[in-house]
C-alpha cells in the first residue's frame, strides 16, 4: 500500500433540480493516494450500475433513507471490482467483489463491510450489478417477502423490462401467477412477452386511459402490484386492485425528475379494498443474500431465468447511460463497463 495512481472520475458538479443532464456531471483525472498501513482496499472498478435511486441522491433532499451525493465529488453506486491491494484480512489481492463504490477507475474503500465477495465466476461478472446483485435482491425480497404471492394470483409489474421488473415477472411465472407488465416501447413489450414469459404486456405511452387498459388485462382485478413508477400509473392501479390486494413500493421513477411530484388521488381505495401498500429498502433484506444465490444461480445456469443487459463501454459514457434511464433509452439492466480486468 502507499502507492499513487492516476484516476479518472465522474464528478457531480452541483445538486440537480428538474431533469438531470449529462452536463451536470464531469469527467476529471486526479492522483489517487492509497493510505499506507490502513485496513483500506484499493479496488479497480470493472462494472458500474446505473440505477433510478441515484437520481434523488443528486438533489439536495432531506429525509431520504440514503444521503445526497456531495457536489464536486465522485458519484457513488453499486459496482463490481477487483481487489488490487488489501489491508483488510477478510479480502485478498485478486478477490472479486461487489458493493458501493465510486464512479471512477480506482476506489479506496475503508468500509469493506459493505462489500460481498464474488465466489461463483461461471456467470458474467456484470451480473453482480444486476440479477446477482442489488436489483436481483430487490426483486427477490420485494416479491417473495413483501408481496407474499400465492399460486394463481394476478400480478402487474410496471417498468417491467428494467433491472428489477424483468425478474419479478419471471419469479411470478415460476409461482404460477398470471403476469402483465408495462414498458415504454414496442421493443420492450415484445421482450416481456417473448423472452421473459409475461402473459401480456402493453406500452403505457400508447394508452390514453390507464384505468381502461388495466381493466382490459385484469377484468377481475389485480392481486399484486409491483410498483416501480408512481404517479398516474399508481392512481390507475389503486382503482383496479382486488380486495386484500398487495402493493409493493420499490420505486417511483416517473417522479424523480419533477420539481413538484404528482399527487395520488385514489388512496381511499386502500381503505375500501383493504389493500396493504408497503415500501421497502433492499438493504434490510441483505441477510437473505446467500439464500437468494442458492436459488437463482442454478436457475441461470439451467436457462430457466434469463437476464437482459444494456452495456455502455467506457467510464466517459457513464453520464449518458444514467441520463438515458429516465427517458427509457436502455433495454434491460443498464451497466457501464469500465474495464475488462
Amino acid at each position: 500500500m502507499g502507492e499513487e495512481v492516476r484516476n479518472k472520475q465522474i464528478i457531480l458538479k452541483h445538486h440537480v433540480t428538474g431533469n438531470v443532464k449529462e452536463c451536470d456531471m464531469e469527467l476529471k483525472t486526479i492522483q489517487l493516494n492509497v493510505p499506507e498501513g490502513s485496513n483500506a482496499l484499493l479496488l479497480k472498478n470493472l462494472y458500474l450500475s446505473c440505477d433510478p435511486y441515484m437520481r434523488p441522491r443528486m438533489s439536495k433532499t432531506e429525509g431520504s433513507y440514503v444521503a445526497p451525493f456531495t457536489p464536486d465529488a465522485p458519484i457513488m453506486g453499486i459496482g463490481v471490482a477487483k481487489v488490487m491491494e488489501s489491508g483488510d484480512s477478510n479480502f485478498q489481492k485478486g478477490d472479486l467483489v461487489w458493493g458501493m463504490t465510486g464512479w471512477e477507475e480506482y476506489s479506496v474503500v475503508t468500509t469493506s463491510q459493505s462489500f460481498f465477495k464474488i465466489h461463483d465466476k461461471d456467470v458474467p461478472l456484470s451480473y453482480y450489478t444486476g440479477i446477482l446483485g442489488m436489483p436481483g435482491m430487490t426483486a427477490y425480497a420485494g416479491f417473495y417477502e413483501v408481496c407474499s404471492p400465492k399460486k394463481g394470483e394476478t400480478v402487474f409489474v410496471s417498468a417491467a423490462s428494467g433491472a428489477v421488473g424483468q425478474l419479478v415477472g419471471q419469479f411470478a411465472k415460476m409461482m404460477g401467477c398470471y403476469v402483465v407488465g408495462s414498458a415504454g416501447s414496442k421493443e420492450k413489450v415484445d421482450l416481456l412477452k417473448n423472452k421473459f414469459g409475461f402473459d401480456e404486456a402493453f406500452n403505457y405511452k400508447e394508452e390514453r386511459n390507464l384505468d381502461a387498459t388495466l381493466k382490459r388485462y385484469f377484468p377481475d382485478g389485480i392481486d399484486i402490484y409491483f410498483e416501480n413508477v408512481g404517479g398516474k400509473m399508481l392512481d390507475a392501479v389503486l382503482v383496479n386492485m382486488k380486495v386484500h390486494g398487495r402493493i409493493c413500493v420499490c420505486g417511483m421513477i416517473s417522479q424523480y425528475n419533477l420539481e413538484q411530484t404528482e399527487g395520488v388521488h385514489n388512496l381511499f381505495c386502500l381503505i375500501a379494498k383493504r389493500i396493504r401498500m408497503e415500501g421497502f429498502v433492499v438493504i434490510d433484506y441483505y441477510h437473505l443474500y446467500p439464500k437468494y444465490l442458492e436459488m437463482i444461480i442454478p436457475q441461470i445456469k439451467d436457462g430457466k431465468i434469463v437476464y437482459v443487459e444494456d452495456v455502455a463501454e467506457g467510464l466517459e459514457n457513464a453520464p449518458s447511460a444514467l441520463v438515458g434511464l429516465f427517458s427509457g433509452r436502455n433495454v434491460g439492466k443498464q451497466v457501464v463497463m469500465v474495464s475488462s480486468e
